[in-house]
């Protein structure tokens, strides 16, 4: 498992998916990327911080979590 950092841009609360620009990669965004249920919608404000999981390959954007959010 791959961790990392990102900032969310925007969160749907439909669907619980959010887009996420990771740390270091300006073009580079995960659309869609799903998000941990244990956080709350609240919590998900673009511009937060937050923490990606990638569970076996990391260029495979598709298997991207949201796990924490974080100021």
């Amino acid at each position: 498992m791959e961790l990392r950092r990102g900032m969310i841009r925007s969160f749907d609360s439909t669907t619980f998916r959010a887009d996420v620009q990771l740390d270091g990669s300006v073009p580079t965004w995960l659309t869609g990327a799903r998000i941990s249920r244990a956080i709350p919608s609240t919590e998900m404000l673009a511009g937060r911080s937050c923490i990606v999981a990638f569970a076996s390959d990391p260029s495979d954007p598709t298997e991207a979590v949201v796990i924490a959010v974080y100021t």
